[in-house]
């Protein structure tokens, strides 16, 4: 393997690494070199662990939610036994699907408390580690990060009002964190996968491709997740992929698709009508700032 492409040397904390997406992506940085900080609920993540140490790799778990902050603090404090820290993955999730009418209160915290703090307390920790780092040795740091946000956010799929208002604050705490950590080295990247896991279960169904891999098997989103991880991936930052079934898609960012301007000094009523409300007036009321057509994934 070229020395841009290994992470031999590196520690990797993922999250949500019992099963699934999480699984795949702590065996694919294993195999790539990296030691692996196996993050899970309680009695989740052993199997996924020794999975890594019976491939001749480095593991251990850190058992714990990731919406708490010793659970955060335990996975880096892991990662530093065990060399430093390299590598975050943040994928651990959940999901409580409702209409926004139906969804409780408890629905909604639950699921912004794993995705979106989950993703923020391990990151902000991750960060402070590497912001010492550089302040102590002037040099650029060897710092990655990977989050898991999701086409829902934007799409704004309507059973998941709590999932998709998650996963675009992820995607923005990526950007975010993407331009205030790169000149130190960090490189902070998101991906939306679409992958068949017990979550998911309900959305994707069976396998009925006939293929020999399944599109949506973790297996395809993994190797992207190694990559993004890894030295040759330093010249992405701040980006945002869609990747499943054998295909890695670029999201752009969002454009302005009309402006409206004052003839005077400040909009009045009857000029939003007749300039705002005239633009709607002939345009396709199904078209909204949700992005429909990236779920084709057509350039």
């Amino acid at each position: 393997m070229p020395d841009s492409l290994s992470l031999d040397g590196r520690v990797a904390v993922v999250t949500g690494a019992g099963a699934g997406l999480g699984r795949a992506e702590a065996v694919a940085l294993a195999a790539a070199g990296a030691a692996v900080v196996v993050n899970d609920l309680p009695g989740a993540g052993e199997e996924a662990a020794e999975e890594i140490r019976g491939l001749g790799g480095t593991a251990v778990v850190v058992a714990g939610d990731v919406g708490e902050r010793a659970t955060a603090d335990a996975m880096v404090a892991a990662a530093v036994e065990l060399g430093g820290l390299d590598i975050v993955v943040n994928n651990a999730g959940v999901t409580r699907d409702k209409m926004l009418f139906n969804m409780t209160d408890e629905e909604f915290d639950l699921v912004v408390k794993i995705h979106l703090r989950g993703h923020f307390l391990l990151s902000r920790n991750a960060a402070s580690y590497w912001r010492a780092q550089h302040k102590e040795t002037g040099e650029q740091v060897y710092g990655r990060i990977v989050n898991t946000a999701s086409e829902a956010s934007l799409s704004g799929s309507p059973g998941q009002p709590n999932y998709a208002a998650a996963k675009a604050g992820i995607t923005a705490l990526t950007l975010s964190s993407a331009r205030s950590l790169g000149r130190m080295g960090v490189r902070v990247n998101a991906i939306a996968p679409r992958a068949r896991t017990a979550m998911t279960a309900a959305v994707f169904g069976e396998d009925t491709s006939g293929k020999s891999v399944d599109p949506y098997a973790a297996e395809h989103v993994a190797p992207l997740v190694a990559y993004l991880a890894s030295p040759a991936a330093e010249a992405i930052n701040g980006q945002l992929f869609v990747v499943y079934g054998g295909m890695v898609a670029l999201v752009a960012a969002p454009v302005v698709e009309q402006r409206f301007d004052t003839a005077g000094d400040v909009f009045d009523l009857a000029e939003l009508d007749k300039t705002v409300g005239a633009y709607f007036a002939d345009r396709d009321p199904s078209v909204g700032f949700a992005a429909d057509s990236i779920m084709q994934l057509k350039v």
